[in-house]
């Protein structure tokens, strides 16, 4: 189902959901991530599925670089963006971590931001 991890541009993904799942689960499954954009981000695994399609995974504004000495550790983050070009990339990634991976179309999250 994996073709790759780290090995293609992100290029063209953008927030489609969200996971809950703690650092060392996400290390297991697809080795240690790239390192964030030294700003908002701290980490990111950009994963090719075998269809050549993409989905990221990356922290968003909870860790040190963007938080500073209030931000989470990287190992301690578990709370995760979903990135993809369509929302599909969200139920293949839900198939292999074995955990909810919810869309941000999701009721309980417009509620939120409402």
């Amino acid at each position: 189902m994996i073709k790759s991890v780290n090995q293609v541009s992100p290029t063209g993904t953008c927030l489609q959901g969200y996971v809950t799942i703690p650092y060392s689960k996400l290390v297991e499954k697809f080795g240690k991530p790239e390192e964030g954009d030294g700003y908002k981000t701290d980490a990111e695994w950009v994963i090719q599925f075998e269809d050549n399609s993409i989905a990221t995974i990356y922290n968003w504004k909870n860790g040190k670089n963007y938080c500073g000495e209030y931000g989470l550790p990287t190992s301690r983050i578990t709370e995760w963006n979903v990135g993809g070009a369509s929302d599909k990339v969200l139920s293949k990634l839900q198939s292999i971590l074995e955990v909810k991976v919810s869309s941000s179309h999701s009721p309980s999250i417009a509620a939120f931001f409402s």
